[in-house]
């Protein structure tokens, strides 16, 4: 696992303008921080420019706002590509946008796009599952992340094209067994369509990367990690002919949001400690420990730094460096992480007798189950089965005051100002024209990667390049039928 490096340690954030969480991700760089992950806010998410009229009271609140090229050079300003690790994004809906911004940023810098570490999360099926920040009909979701993964195969062999998300899943009331029953359920779908197209299992299976939750049970939790190796190993090797190096997976971990409290908020330092053990010992290659404040709203700097440095001492403070498996052989993990193989393959039975993923989503049946789950899980903590410290037992009287994050009034108002202004310099007849060769592609069912990318180049916005696609493709409506 480590015995060469570590894992690389990834904190999340994004918010307000570009330039406010450039800052940021500077001073967590001179943390010690490895890589990063940036946060979009809504609209960004939802393909939406920060002066439509959807946009108003979002803007800048759960992420950064990106609206064009011109925000994607104010973030990346001055941050140095070959000393960090992992860039990591939200994008799903908008994964083959993010690429976009990626490659021309590289071209105008006088770069190579696929000398720096680009991981997109790009799984669009899990939002419409468990986020909901899906845009298009499941299948053109499907259709669209497919180019993406499809493009990097053949020219940014270096990134890490798609994400298969779990934690979302398991966010949204899901037990262990069903995050990883989902999200392998869609990574076939995944799977499937780019096999479909031609393209070599070999040439991105091996890039791809299983982004799972770490919670608070610890050795259900390191036998799920274990055990998705194993579930992705044989399910690459038995439906796909993968080669060994393809089937070798890769985790990213984020300890759980949902086991945060915001009463006795402090005591969420210990619980983020633990999840992150689990996720150590479960041997991930990429971890985000939460801030102890997250459940009052977007974390200060104080906790984000304190996240990394609950990483930071069990990397240099404990043994486990340059362990690889060190639980391995005990017989409860043992037994355990053959328990949950064996069930997460019931329930993969399960759904492909019900016509997999897409047709699972499509009549909600995932959205189902996470459902039923999450109420039985609110019922254990309501009549106090499941014990949560501070929050049903040994909750302390006194309220205790956390310093909180607040995003600046104005910050909308400014970024709607700096968008006004890109669309004032930019050429007018260039963006008309690539967006229209972006329209052609999409009405012949071609990819649309290339001819976004041309788009970015010429500062078309977010907003008006996802609008061609809402043209073309229509917007999800659930039929929920069967």
């Amino acid at each position: 696992m480590y015995a060469e490096r570590p894992w690389v340690m990834g904190q999340y954030g994004g918010f307000g303008s570009a330039e406010e969480t450039n800052r940021r991700f500077r001073q967590l760089l001179d943390a010690g921080q490895t890589g990063f992950s940036v946060a979009l806010d809504l609209p960004t998410q939802l393909g939406l420019d920060s002066d439509d009229p959807r946009a108003l009271g979002e803007v800048g609140r759960v992420g950064v706002a990106i609206d064009s090229l011109a925000d994607i050079e104010a973030l990346f300003k001055g941050i140095p590509f070959d000393a960090v690790r992992q860039i990591r994004t939200t994008a799903n809906s908008i994964g083959p946008l993010w690429l976009a911004f990626i490659v021309a940023l590289a071209e105008k810098q006088g770069g190579d796009p696929n000398s720096i570490a680009i991981l997109i999360q790009n799984d669009v099926l899990k939002e419409y599952i468990a986020r909901g920040t899906q845009i298009f009909p499941p299948e053109v979701g499907l259709r669209l992340t497919a180019d993406s993964v499809e493009y990097a195969a053949k020219y940014l062999p270096a990134w890490t094209p798609l994400t298969l998300s779990g934690y979302h899943i398991r966010e949204s009331g899901a037990t262990a067994v069903q995050e990883l029953s989902i999200t392998l359920a869609n990574s076939i779908a995944y799977l499937d369509e780019l096999v479909r197209r031609g393209v070599d299992i070999d040439a991105f299976a091996g890039k791809l990367f299983m982004f799972l939750s770490a919670g608070m049970d610890l050795l259900e939790e390191i036998a799920k990690f274990r055990a998705a190796r194993a579930l992705w190993s044989d399910l690459l090797e038995r439906r796909y002919q993968a080669a060994v190096q393809s089937r070798a997976l890769r985790i990213f971990a984020y300890t759980a949001g949902s086991s945060l409290t915001a009463q006795a908020p402090y005591t969420n330092v210990v619980r983020v400690t633990l999840e992150a053990l689990a996720a150590v010992l479960g041997g991930v290659q990429t971890l985000n420990t939460s801030s102890f404040d997250e459940a009052l709203g977007t974390p200060t700097l104080e906790a984000v730094t304190l996240a990394l440095r609950t990483q930071q001492v069990i990397l240099e403070e404990t043994s486990l460096r340059g362990v690889a498996d060190p639980l391995g052989g005990a017989h409860a993990l043992e037994a355990l992480t053959d328990e949950l193989i064996g069930r997460v393959h019931t329930d993969l039975a399960q759904i492909d007798r019900r016509g997999g993923a897409l047709r699972c989503i499509d009549n909600g049946y995932f959205s189902d189950l996470l459902a039923d789950q999450a109420y039985k899980d609110q019922q254990a903590v309501e009549s106090g089965e499941r014990r949560i410290v501070g929050l049903n037992c040994y909750a302390d009287d006194d309220t205790v005051s956390v310093p909180a994050f607040s995003v600046d009034p104005s910050a909308e108002r400014d970024q709607r100002g700096r968008l006004a202004d890109v669309r004032a310099r930019r050429d007018g007849a260039a963006v008309d024209s690539a967006l229209a060769a972006l329209r052609t592609s999409a009405l012949e069912g071609a990819s649309v990667v290339e001819p976004m990318i041309d788009a970015v180049r010429v500062y078309a916005t977010v907003g008006e390049i996802y609008s061609v696609l809402r043209e073309v493709h229509g917007v999800y409506r659930p039929s929920r039928a069967g």
